[in-house]
Formats: C-alpha cells, structure tokens, sequence
C-alpha cells in the first residue's frame, strides 16, 4: 500500500495485520494511546474497532508499507491445520491491541524485503504466493509470542472473546450484527447461538437497553445536557431515543431530571 501524496487517511482496524513500514508513518490510536509507525517498523494490529489507523507522509518520504492482512477464512483454515495437541492452552490475550516486533530479525527481514520489488513492478503477485507470504507472517507472529495464538485464532476455545465483555466496552459504538460477531471471533450464527446463551434479549435490544441505562444515570447525576447524552450513549436520533426512553422509565428523559 502507498500514498502518492501528503494527505492522511483514517480507517478502523477490521481485520488482524501484520504491517511492515517502508515509508512515512503510521499513527495507531489505540483508546488514548497513540503510537507511530515509520521506515524499518513492523508491528501486529489485532483486529479492534476502537483502533484507529491513520497514513501519511513523514519527513517528506510518502507512506509506503505492506499490510499482511489475516482474514477469519483464512486462519481457520491454518488453524484447522495445526496440532491441536501442540497448542499452548495456558496463551492469554494481550489488554493491548499493538505488538510492536523487532524489525531487524531475519525472518521478518527476508519475509518483507523479498516483497519490495512488487512496488514498482506494476505486477501483482498470484494468490499461491501471497498465501504462502500469509502463512510465512503467521508463522513470524507464532513463533514470537505464545500469547498471540489467543489474539489470532480468538474464535478457537479455550481463547473465544467474552461476548458480554466485548459488549460492555462496545455499545456506544455503532456496530452492526455482523461486525459484532467479526470481533468477537465468531460467525454470525455462532454469535447469535453463543448470545442467546447468556442473555434473553437480542443483541440489538440489549444494546439499546444498555445504552438507555447509561442514559439514565447520566441524566440523574445531572452533568450533562439530555441532547449530550443522547449522542453520547450512542443514539443517533433525538426523538427514537426520547421514545425509546419513556418506554422504559415511564416519562421523558426531560422529565427525569
């Protein structure tokens, strides 16, 4: 991937990545914390919607890096490969989304500096190399920490996300099912059947019940304008929410105050 240009530009982490820099810099905002990427870094960006990438020039150099980006088809058909027996079951997530890897190692080295010349080549390599490179950066993150086996195969027990703790720290934001069930390592219909198993509502009914409880308890401590609080809990319309609310307080969120 490069930039011909100086300008910026902003995505959310969708997918696991391997990211190798060539050329300018990669600012990662993770929560508050934010980390720059530049010429010779290599990192592994676990897949986290609250992770914010942003491209762009550095000291006059465009942004030029190769992403090595995992797809859930792909590390479950590696995963179903491995020796389930060889696993490391005692492999804890990390609380951080960023693994910064020490870029002059060999194997990383030869893995990226042996992708250079498609660059400027106009040539694209054919997907048997690409997945043989796939594989080649697995293997660089597996041999570097056992700890990123439960961050890459997080769909695989025993290291499956915790769904209502992802909830929990997610139901401000404006996801959709299926995103839901991406981050949290499961296909939709295993995020449905995995739900249902804790809690009786939908995900989407919770999510609005859960978002009206913050609600109410910003609007009882009085710190914050109703309209401030509708936005904020993750509502995008006024008058849905203020419905929403009476539906199940019994009166307005004026009217609480």
């Amino acid at each position: 991937m490069y930039s011909d240009n100086g300008s910026s530009c902003l995505h959310r982490n969708h997918s696991h990545v391997l990211v190798y820099m060539y050329s300018g810099e990669l600012e990662i905002k993770e929560h508050e914390k934010v980390t720059g990427l530049h010429k010779g870094d290599c990192a592994f960006i676990r897949k986290d919607f609250s992770v914010q990438l942003t491209k762009q020039a550095y000291k006059g150099e465009q942004f030029k890096a190769i992403f090595l980006m995992f797809t859930d088809k792909f590390l479950r058909s590696f995963y179903n490969r491995l020796n389930k027996e060889s696993l490391p079951q005692d492999a804890r997530r990390s609380k951080v989304s960023l693994y910064r890897l020490p870029s002059n190692r060999p194997d990383i080295v030869s893995l990226f500096e042996s992708m250079t010349p498609y660059f400027n080549s106009g040539i694209q390599p054919t997907d048997e190399l690409l997945e043989l490179k796939m594989t080649e950066g697995l293997y660089i993150l597996l041999n570097t920490d056992k700890n990123l086996y439960a961050s890459l195969f997080d769909f695989a027990d025993p290291w499956k996300i915790d769904i209502m703790s992802f909830m929990e720290q997610n139901y401000t934001n404006d996801l959709s099912l299926e995103e839901m069930a991406n981050y949290t390592g499961r296909s939709l219909a295993t995020f449905k059947r995995d739900f249902s198993k804790v809690c009786d509502l939908s995900p989407q009914k919770w999510v609005i019940r859960r978002r009206l409880e913050a609600a109410h308890a910003l609007i009882l401590s009085g710190t914050q304008k109703v309209t401030d609080i509708c936005y904020n809990v993750g509502f995008k319309n006024l008058s849905h929410f203020s419905k929403a609310y009476k539906g199940l307080y019994g009166c307005s969120p004026a009217h609480s105050i």
